[in-house]
């Protein structure tokens, strides 16, 4: 019923390509792969008005496609551009344009000269006149003309007025289809779903449609219904045809023009004028065709012969007729061509300009390109060639071709002498626009780009240029008072001029561009110099000693300006960095000066004027500089100049700035602390001579004054001596300094300071003669020093008396150990002297010695070499023994060492092998043996082939025996009601144990069969058959496309039945990657194309994710879902006690249920009440209370359990998790990420783990016997959890119905978190690439070949669906899929593939012999059609890969090298080549026994004759292959082709990992075969128990006797929409109003006993087929579901509708 919604073509478009924002949702463009633009809206109000809204705008959208599609078809007719597609309406209401698509189409009914203001000059000028509405009138005409039916006429008022358009255009649409029948016209485009509308237009046009208040026509529908009112009565039209043939035996041609005439011919075109040549054409084409039959059977008698056979069928006629009058026609138009051509030549040797011009727009002539401003050309150039062509050996008049090529030049002249002119006038309109100069540059450009100009030289990026200098042109022009426009030829000049000047400017910008390259790429100085000396680049004076300067500033503003820089921004640099130089040579100056001014010999007080001189210049900088520090300035810089002089060895170093600045800051600290000081000392001694004992104290203490040793108990000490010391000074006669002190600082400065005025200075105040009254800092400390030392000594003395003479011991014996050191340190400092008196001596005595002994050895030469010769000897001999008899005590530990340190270097090696990114080759010429195939290797493949043919075959046989027990329950239920008699039942359960039978036949026979026992033809078939399920498994597009091309009701057995066989259930890696890449592409492909928003994935049900689940849920994932949720589901369903009520009312009336059983009375409380009214009781509340504790606790065991099975689940769903998630984030690229995640846990928990805890009997979860059904109340526990889960899973609070757990919302919250975290990391996980260890080589090195086993019946009908659904599958003709179904050619049938079968045995349906032996499976090794094929690019270039590849291992395994190139281009040894040969020689004996023992290893006869080859022959085949690798970028031999040794390496790596995952799957498919046999003995306890069922019935029913018997019947019931909807069984058809019901109907036919066929029908063509089962309908019943969609869209009462069907087909009313 998709076909029924209201208005529009019955499809719709998959996305609209404007759609209003202001309709509550987010709008977001894409392009689609077609370049249109789509809108995507998210988050929509799904109120009642917005999906109307919605509609409305869709239904505006859909006719706007249809105005577009009608405008473009009539515009392709009549030839003429129409006006926009919202103006189209209105331009067709004067019936001009209707008028014209009549002529094209009907031409001798709609002449041009009957069209009424066929300019359409009155219609602009006064609108709309009634004689406009001659022209719809003519049109209906050419309508009736051509024999549209009438059907589809509109009136006079729905144009012209306007009443309804919509129905114009629908007629517009029904004859471009009809007139494309007739092959009169183009087919219509169709654009629905690719135009583009704004928004604007689709509010226009929807505001336009409301207001008519008109029904849509249905453009969808214009096909069935030409099909329906154009009935061909075959009885007439045999009578008719039948009478012209007898009227061309026996009439003339006005007999036969009549005969020709008649209706039911069906014969069109038909011209009375061309009666004869019909007539005679006829006669002809009857007597061939009586001749040709006669010719091919002579011996055929007429009462054999069919009456076609030598009559002219309607066909035959009809093209007879075409041909005559295309000959007719044909002929007419050489004589008007002729005369026309006459005239022509006339007019151009005497006629004017008007009459040539006429002549040459004469239609017979079929002139084209006929310009009437052009006739001046015209006239020119025609003359000029008659006379031409009558001066030349020619002669004659013009031909057609001559005056058209003429005409051709003409244009060509004339169009390009406008076009110059009208190129100039663009460039000067150009410079006259007023915009931005860019943009009028880029205009300008585009002028002077035109063609018509010629000119060659015009560069786009010297745009600018030619803009300035073409305005400063032009107004230069204008103001000389000339006409302000530029000429052709000033145009050229100035391109030219400018062109010459940009080059300068480029060779400029270039070299400022070198010179920012070379700073950018830190180059050397001189190239930076280099670049910066460039005659291009003016950046003021270079001085070439300051190169470094320049380059490092120009690396510096690089970086910061992170670009390149201009020529201005280079000059800046450079004039920065001379200015920099000048001011650092003035410096440098300064700091000469200063140097100078403390050279040693300098002049005292030259010395100090100079210093500060040269300090406070104003190019030196120096800081905080005072004139009075001036002395000590000079003195502290005289030092340290000194001292680094000697510390360098250098007299003329100098001081550096920084230097000098430190030593500054000091002078100016030294000076600070000097007056602290010296003020510190003057208090000091005003407190003496106040007496003040503690204020000296105090004084003393000061920090500044820095006085040592001071006691608090000698204050009265210290003040006394201090004052008698003072006094002293007195006594002795020290005069009076006028208040001027010497100070002396820490580094031994001498400081002058005046107490009594407070100056201070570093240079001796005139008149001082450096003695003082005042004590110095150094005389207090001497007082203090003493004065504390006697009171300590004194105090000392007084407590250590005893001690005392002890210490002058000690103290002596410091001094005499002083005199030691003293004497040691002498000797100490002296070394080098000692030392060197010591070597001369001991020399001379050495020398001396050495002497006597080489004149005595000299003497006794002889003997002493024996001596040496024997003593060497012996001492090699002993050293010998003593190391062997070491080895030989210690033998063991020795091989301990050697093998430990072999196995570190082959770790190494082996470590190297695996992590080192490109290993070297010597590293993998180690392990090369680790690639060799043993008999474990050999023998574990078979193994894995015997165990997945046999675990195909029990999923084959188990899913038949499911089938059956199904159809067996259903039977046995419908028989219970009595709606079956016992015979179809007992009918069922032989042909049941007959597929028993069967299969345990099966089970005795092969595992393995073959395809040997069929024909030669049947081998190519099946050959063919390889080729393409290969290509079918590799390729996963093709069955992503298949799936979405059938219909939605086959794609489960398709899965099921191809889709899972081809794939061999993935039961290896390689087959599971494959699936899930199919999966993927399907996914993407649904995503892309079907899903407009989020939630179609949730609230629809996607082929792909139902794909997904279902082959999740196999035996893997049934597992995984046992593991995680049988225990707990067994803890549930073994909770007797508890009930989970999650309903209020239902709470009620159970605690009222409770009540009467236990009072034996009836409740005074009422029964029935709502939600609100069953919570006021607080004994609901307490229940639901309890309930929601209880459900609480039960949920949060499920969740901690999914939590914790993370690694549990199947990858495979994970996978597709991961890529559902992708797809939305790339197609709702706005979308939040929780409502993503929802969409990703909608297919982890709700479609894979809710119905496994709803129904856990339905899915094995839990282990459930015939006698032990779940209950109930059990069933209803665990759907009181699963919607709790699930509603946590959806982030979906309670409320409204569910009020009653509202309470649990936080709960629902808390968990939603636990979910979301729980679904991203389960849709993250690794490639499946990385997973599966797949690559792009993975089957070109497979060791055998993949088998698959498919029954012959599912080989066919794959067969016959991809020739169905070619086109939609592989679009392009030069597809492989299109090569191989060519290559198959006709899909056979199950009879002609199989060779035959046997004949039927009385009694026997041959169609049931058909259907058995199609269940023969036969077993398909899958090839590469395209493998190794010459043409094929990347295939054939993974082929070369791996052919190289395994020819180098052999090479390498003889031949050792440091790296491929190496070993290559290295000869051979003999004994390397007959290490080769033996090798290959082992290798091919072992390769014989396996195929002894297997069929189906691959080896490829190319591959196998490359290894054969010599050593040397491989490595110059080697060589060319590695050459055709390197042209595809495979290798490269600059890293001695690298790629290859890393290849190897990988192999070696993935060698022992693939065969763990044999072992694995050989232990999995073991115990899946277990699995199976145990279901399938299950199952046939089941199907035992029901045939005793149907035993006890049949032995009743023989006691009973056959009374009650039913017989089935087939029967069809039918009603209209309208019907079932006032019977309440159809609640609502989405998109069809209710008063188009009466145009529906459906017919319910039953096809089976307990099935049905439901069909629909919109005005009486069938739209959709849907099977429907009884039984699934009782089990919706059971299951309290009142409601159910059928075909999608249409509402259906499930209660009713069994009431419909027990009342029609069973004759009963419940």
């Amino acid at each position: 019923m998709s076909d029924l919604s209201n208005g529009g073509s019955g499809a719709e478009a998959p996305h609209l390509p404007v759609v209003p924002a202001e309709h509550g949702g987010a709008k977001h463009e894409h392009k689609t792969d077609h370049g249109v633009k789509h809108i995507k809206i998210e988050k929509y109000d799904y109120d009642g008005n917005r999906i109307d809204e919605k509609r409305k705008e869709h239904i505006a959208y859909e006719y706007l496609c249809h105005l577009e599609e009608a405008k473009k078809w009539i515009e392709a007719c009549v030839k003429e551009e129409l006006p926009p597609t919202t103006e189209l309406e209105q331009a067709l209401r004067n019936g001009v344009i209707l008028s014209k698509l009549g002529h094209f189409y009907a031409p001798d009914i709609m002449p041009l000269k009957k069209i009424y203001d066929m300019d359409e000059s009155k219609y602009r000028a006064k609108g709309l006149h009634f004689k406009h509405t001659d022209n719809f009138n003519f049109w209906l005409e050419t309508l009736k003309f051509v024999g549209m039916p009438k059907i589809f006429y509109p009136i006079t008022t729905d144009l012209y007025d306007r009443k309804n358009m919509p129905r114009v255009i629908y007629c517009i649409h029904a004859l471009s289809l009809y007139l494309h029948k007739l092959g009169q016209a183009p087919l219509i485009e169709d654009l629905l779903g690719t135009a583009i509308f704004t928004e604007e237009e689709i509010s226009a046009m929807k505001t336009e449609l409301d207001k008519y208040g008109i029904q849509m026509p249905h453009f969808g529908k214009i096909g069935g219904i030409l099909a329906n009112e154009m009935p061909v009565d075959e009885v007439a039209l045999h009578a008719a045809v039948m009478a012209i043939n007898d009227v061309l035996d026996k009439g003339g041609p006005q007999e036969l023009m009549v005969a020709l005439k008649n209706a039911a011919a069906h014969l069109i075109k038909l011209d009375p004028a061309n009666a004869a040549r019909y007539h005679e054409a006829l006669r002809e084409a009857k007597a061939r065709k009586a001749a040709r039959k006669a010719e091919q059977n002579p011996g055929t008698g007429d009462e054999d012969r069919d009456v076609y056979d030598i009559m002219l069928t309607q066909a035959d006629i009809q093209d007879i007729v075409n041909e005559v009058n295309t000959t007719v026609k044909k002929e007419i138009s050489a004589v008007k061509l002729r005369e026309g051509l006459s005239s022509i030549n006339q007019e151009i040797q005497s006629g004017s300009l008007e009459s040539l011009l006429k002549a040459l727009l004469l239609e017979d002539v079929h002139l084209t390109g006929v310009i009437p401003e052009n006739i001046q050309w015209y006239k020119d150039i025609l003359l000029k060639s008659t006379k031409d062509k009558a001066e030349s050996m020619v002669g004659g008049s013009l031909t057609r071709d001559e005056i058209q090529d003429i005409l051709a030049i003409a244009n060509e002249v004339a169009e390009h002498t406008r076009a110059v002119v009208q190129a100039v006038l663009i460039v000067n309109k150009a410079l006259k626009q007023v915009s931005e100069a860019e943009a009028s540059a880029v205009a300008v450009l585009q002028a002077l780009l035109s063609d018509n100009l010629d000119l060659a030289d015009v560069i786009p990026a010297n745009k600018q240029y030619y803009y300035d200098e073409l305005l400063r042109a032009k107004k230069a022009k204008e103001t000389s008072q000339e006409i302000g426009v530029l000429t052709e030829e000033e145009i050229q000049q100035i391109v030219h001029r400018m062109n010459e000047k940009a080059e300068h400017d480029r060779n400029v910008a270039m070299a400022v561009e070198k010179i920012s390259l070379s700073a950018e790429q830190r180059g050397s100085p001189e190239e930076v110099l280099h670049a910066l000396h460039s005659s291009f680049v003016s950046v003021g004076l270079v001085d070439d000693s300051c190169a470094a300067l320049y380059s490092t500033a120009l690396q510096k503003a690089v970086e910061e300006k992170g670009r390149s820089l201009s020529q201005e921004e280079v000059k800046a640099v450079v004039e920065q960095v001379n200015e920099q130089v000048r001011l650092q040579n003035l410096l440098q100056a300064a700091i000469m000066d200063i140097n100078a001014a403390v050279r040693p010999d300098a002049d005292v007080a030259a010395d100090r004027a100079g210093v500060l001189r040269a300090l406070k210049s104003q190019y030196a900088h120096f800081e905080s500089v005072q004139d009075s520090n001036a002395p000590h300035y000079a003195a502290l810089l005289k030092a340290a100049r000194a001292a680094k002089a000697e510390k360098c060895g250098d007299p003329n170093v100098q001081l550096t700035e920084q230097e000098i600045q430190a030593i500054i800051n000091k002078a100016n600290v030294q000076t600070q602390e000097a007056i602290e000081l010296a003020r510190a000392v003057a208090s000091i001694n005003s407190k003496v001579e106040s007496g003040d004992v503690a204020a000296v104290l105090e004084a003393l203490k000061a920090a500044v004054a820095n006085v040592r040793s001071i006691s608090d108990e000698c204050a009265e000490a210290y003040c006394k001596k201090l004052a008698e010391a003072k006094a002293k000074k007195i006594q002795d006669g020290v005069l009076d300094s006028g208040g001027w002190t010497e100070h002396r600082t820490r580094d031994g400065y001498v400081f002058y300071y005046n107490v009594v005025t407070g100056e201070s200075q570093w240079e001796k105040p005139e008149g001082f003669s450096g003695q003082s009254r005042e004590l110095t800092k150094d005389e207090i400390q001497a007082v203090v020093i003493k004065t504390t030392a006697d009171y300590d000594r004194w105090t000392l003395l007084k407590a250590n008396e005893p001690t005392i003479v002890q210490m002058q011991s000690y103290w002596r014996g410091v001094m005499v150990r002083k005199e030691y050191q003293k004497k040691r340190q002498f000797l100490k400092e002296h070394e080098k002297e000692i030392v060197k008196i010591q070597a001369v001596w001991k020399g001379h005595k050495a020398h001396k010695s050495y002497k006597q002994r080489l004149e005595y050895l000299n003497q006794k030469k002889d003997q002493a070499v024996l001596i040496q010769s024997v003593f060497k000897m012996h001492r090699a001999r002993k050293a010998y023994q003593e190391r062997h008899q070491f080895f030989k005590s210690r033998v063991a530990d020795i091989v301990k060492l050697q093998s430990f340190w072999r196995a570190k270097k082959a770790k190494q090696d082996y470590k190297q092998l695996v992590e080192v990114i490109q290993p070297a080759t010597s590293a993998v010429r180690k392990f090369l043996s680790l690639l060799e195939q043993s008999d474990i290797d050999f023998s574990e493949e078979l193994e894995c082939q015997r165990l997945k043919a046999l675990v195909v075959q029990q999923i084959r046989a188990n899913q038949q025996l499911e089938q059956d027990l199904y159809t067996m329950d259903i039977k046995i239920g419908l028989l219970v009601k009595n709606t079956i008699s016992l015979e179809d039942v007992v009918s069922h359960s032989r042909q049941v144990n007959k597929n028993r039978t069967r299969g345990a036949k099966a089970d005795g026979q092969d595992l393995v069969p073959s395809t040997g026992g069929f024909s030669k033809q049947t081998q190519a078939k099946i050959e063919g058959y390889q080729h393409l399920f290969y290509m079918l498994q590799t390729k996963p597009h093709y069955f992503a496309r298949l799936i979405f091309e059938m219909p939605q009701s086959k794609t489960n057995r398709f899965m099921e039945n191809v889709i899972l066989t081809v794939f061999n259930y993935a039961h290896n890696n390689r087959e599971q990657y494959l699936l899930l890449k199919m999966f993927e592409t399907a996914l993407n492909e649904e995503i892309n194309n079907k899903v407009d928003k989020l939630a179609d994935i949730i609230t629809g049900n996607p082929t792909v994710i139902k794909m997904v689940v279902h082959f999740t849920r196999g035996v893997r994932g049934q597992n995984t879902l046992r593991d995680l949720l049988g225990p707990l589901i067994q803890e549930v369903l073994a909770t007797k006690d508890v009930v989970l009520l999650t309903s209020a009312v239902d709470v009620y009336k159970a605690w009222i249920n409770h009540m009467e059983t236990v009072t034996g009375e009836p409740s005074k409380l009422p029964y029935d009440v709502s939600n609100d009214q069953a919570l006021e009781y607080e004994e609901v509340r307490t229940r639901i209370a309890s309930t929601v504790t209880a459900l609480t606790d039960f949920s949060n065991r499920f969740l901690v359990s999914i939590m914790e099975s993370l690694n549990k689940i199947p990858y495979g769903i994970k996978f597709i998790a991961m890529k559902l998630r992708l797809a939305l984030h790339e197609k709702f690229p706005e979308a939040p990420e929780d409502d993503i995640i929802k969409v990703v846990g909608n297919l982890l928990y709700y479609r894979y783990m809710n119905p496994a805890i709803v129904a856990p009997d339905a899915f094995d979860i839990v282990d459930v016997g015939m006698d032990n059904q779940l209950t109930p109340d059990q069933r209803r526990n665990l759907g009181a959890i699963a919607k709790v889960l699930q509603a946590a899973a959806a982030c979906k609070i309670f409320e409204g119905e569910n009020a009653a757990l509202s309470c649990m919302n936080s709960y629902i919250h808390e968990a939603w978190r636990k979910f979301r975290d729980f679904f991203s990391k389960a849709s993250t996980v690794e490639t499946a690439e990385e997973k599966f260890g797949i690559d792009e080589y993975s089957d070109v090195i497979m060791l055998t070949k993949p088998v698959i086993y498919i029954s012959v019946k599912e080989v066919v009908s794959t067969h016959s669906l991809l020739l169905e659904h070619e086109d939609a599958i592989s679009p392009k003709t030069d597809d492989p899929l299109r090569i191989i179904l060519k290559e198959l050619g006709v899909c056979p049938t199950v009879e002609s593939l199989l060779g035959g079968v046997r004949d039927a045995a009385p009694g026997e349906d041959p169609q049931d012999i058909i259907n058995e032996v199609g269940k023969q499976e036969i077993p398909l090794t899958l090839t590469n059609r395209f493998e190794g094929v010459g043409g094929d690019d990347s295939s054939s270039m993974k082929t070369l890969f791996v052919r190289t590849k395994r020819m180098v291992v052999d090479v390498l395994r003889v031949q050792p090298g440091e790296n491929l190139t190496s070993v290559l281009y290295t000869p051979a040894t003999p004994e390397q080549e007959e290490e080769h040969q033996t090798f290959i020689r082992k290798r091919e004996q072992l390769e014989q026994d396996k195929v002894h023992r297997s069929t189906t290893i691959r080896r490829s006869e190319s591959m196998s004759g490359d290894r054969n080859l010599p050593l040397e022959g491989m490595k110059r085949k080697i060589m060319r292959n590695l050459r055709t690798l390197e042209q595809e970028n495979m290798v490269n031999s600059k890293d001695d082709y690298q790629e290859i040794v890393n290849a190897i390496a990988k192999d070696i790596r993935n060698q022992h990992r693939y065969r763990q995952q044999r072992k694995q799957e050989l232990t999995r498919l073991q115990e899946t075969l277990e699995k199976l046999k145990t279901k399938a003995k299950f199952c046939e306890e089941q199907m035992e128990c029901y045939n005793v069922y149907v035993k006890s019935c049949l032995d009743r029913l023989g006691k009973m006797g056959s009374k009650g018997r039913t017989e089935f019947k087939r029967q069809t019931v039918k009603y209209t929409a309208q019907k079932l909807f006032e019977k309440k069984v159809i609640r609502d058809i989405e998109g069809l109003p209710q008063h188009q019901f009466r145009s529906a109907t459906f017919e319910i036919t039953s096809t089976d006993i307990g099935k049905f066929e439901i069909s629909g029908k919109f005005l009486g063509i069938e739209v959709q087929r849907v099977e429907l089962v009884f039984q699934d309908l009782l089990q919706l019943q059971y299951e309290g579901l009142a409601i159910m969609k059928m075909f999608g869209r249409v509402t259906v009462n499930v209660n009713l509708l069994i009431h419909l069907i027990n009342q029609k087909f069973y004759g009963r009313e419940g």
